[in-house]
């Protein structure tokens, strides 16, 4: 058996609901994918003239070590199109490694839990959805007290504004 590591998706280019059912069947090549969250309509945060986006999440069971999972999660989204040309700009696909397991990882190519899990509505909502009780390895909380912090902010930048999609 291996760890179980919480992966943030999400797409506002071209069909991005098939984009996000895409990059779920890509990434389950690298594992086995337990459980993929509703998709959720949200604005952009950071670089607001972009279209909306469409977020979720999944969690992956997998015998790879999280730097090799980061790899692997970025070949996806290179094999799917995806071009940074813009800061937090447009993308065909986005996947971010937000929790493996209780690892805590500080390195140059990685950091883990990711940095900004605890800011974004947009993370939190799906993960909550499908892992709620999974817990932050160092600020020992769980994700679904993290959304209720998030959501208690108000930040009208990061809301998810519309019900799941599926």
């Amino acid at each position: 058996m291996g760890e179980l590591a919480a992966i943030a998706l999400g797409s506002n280019v071209g069909d991005c609901e098939g984009n996000l059912l895409e990059a779920v069947r890509r990434v389950g090549a690298l594992g086995l994918v337990r459980a993929v969250s509703s998709f959720y309509d949200t604005a952009p945060v950071g670089y607001l003239d972009q279209a909306r986006f469409l977020n979720g999440a999944l969690l992956l069971e997998t015998s790879l070590e999280p730097v090799e999972l980061l790899r692997g999660l970025l070949g996806v989204e290179l094999a799917m199109g995806r071009v940074r040309v813009v800061d937090k700009g447009p993308r065909v696909i986005d996947l971010d490694l937000i929790l493996y397991g209780g690892r805590v990882v500080a390195t140059e190519e990685l950091t883990l839990p990711h940095p900004a899990m605890g800011e974004r509505r947009f993370v939190l909502e799906p993960l909550a959805e499908i892992a709620g009780g999974m817990v932050h390895p160092v600020l020992g909380v769980s994700v679904g007290e993290m959304l209720k912090v998030v959501v208690g902010k108000g930040d009208e930048n990061d809301t998810t504004d519309t019900p799941p999609m599926r």
